[in-house]
């Protein structure tokens, strides 16, 4: 039956409800006509991949209301949860109607090469997919450092046509977004971008030892230089990138390829 419903979209993040990254997002989703409700960590959740981890007191994840002046009638929440236990909390039961896609963002730092895997904005988006929704996760190449003055003004020039990419993918499809952190005026065009194979910022791991005992320590190591066609590779020459990410699956064969 044809419906007059507008598709809904959930907006989560992994850096938390105060975060002005994630309002951006509902923003921009609202002007591209879909229908907003915003539930977030309560607290910063970065790094957190798709944990559906939670803060339970006696088998309840306490909710807490929001309101943003620049957005009125939207309903949000901070959850006392990680941002892929939100989404999956969307899909059992808490919202009704149910979200249709979930966008994820506006992250602090690029998530680009394949340690998108310990994002949790990626992590988020990912789990909409299990749901059938697609998911888009946004993130914007700021640096190691939150910026004083970051340029979401670049995200939302690019937003309304990566929204409407997502809406004429498949189900499940779940896309990530990249913006350089530049005037919108000075973007280079939207590219489609592989993976590196790690990540844009790379991390050492020493053990060491004190008066108070054993302890890991990590610092940031220089990566060399990114091969080209990579999305750090893109970023880096001031292109917005876009990259199809594939959810959990099984790959069959697996008896097949070994020897008996």
């Amino acid at each position: 039956m044809a419906s007059s419903r507008r598709l809904r979209a959930l907006i989560t993040n992994d850096d938390g409800i105060d975060s002005p990254g994630l309002w951006t997002l509902a923003a921009g989703a609202r002007e591209a006509g879909l229908d907003v409700i915003v539930a977030a960590p309560h607290v910063d959740s970065s790094g957190v991949g798709a944990s559906v981890l939670a803060v339970r007191e006696n088998g309840r994840v306490r909710l807490h209301p929001r309101e943003n002046a620049d957005l009125p009638g939207v309903p949000a929440f901070a959850v006392e949860g990680h941002p892929a236990f939100i989404v999956h909390s969307a899909g059992r039961g808490w919202l009704d109607p149910q979200p249709d896609l979930v966008l994820s963002g506006v992250n602090y730092g690029a998530n680009t090469g394949h340690s998108v895997l310990h994002s949790g904005t990626v992590g988020a988006a990912l789990a909409g997919s299990l749901h059938g929704w697609r998911g888009l996760a946004v993130s914007l190449d700021s640096g190691a450092q939150i910026p004083t003055d970051p340029h979401w003004d670049a995200v939302r020039a690019v937003l309304p046509g990566v929204i409407d990419l997502l809406l004429g993918s498949p189900e499940a499809t779940v896309l990530s977004l990249n913006v350089p952190n530049r005037p919108a005026a000075e973007l280079g065009e939207l590219r489609e971008a592989r993976l590196a194979r790690f990540g844009s910022v790379q991390i050492r791991v020493d053990q060491r030892s004190g008066d108070d005992g054993d302890a890991l320590h990590a610092s940031l190591v220089e990566v060399g230089s990114p091969e080209p066609g990579t999305d750090i590779a893109l970023l880096a020459e001031g292109h917005p990138t876009l990259t199809r990410l594939s959810s959990v699956g099984e790959l069959p064969g697996v008896l097949n390829a070994v020897p008996v």
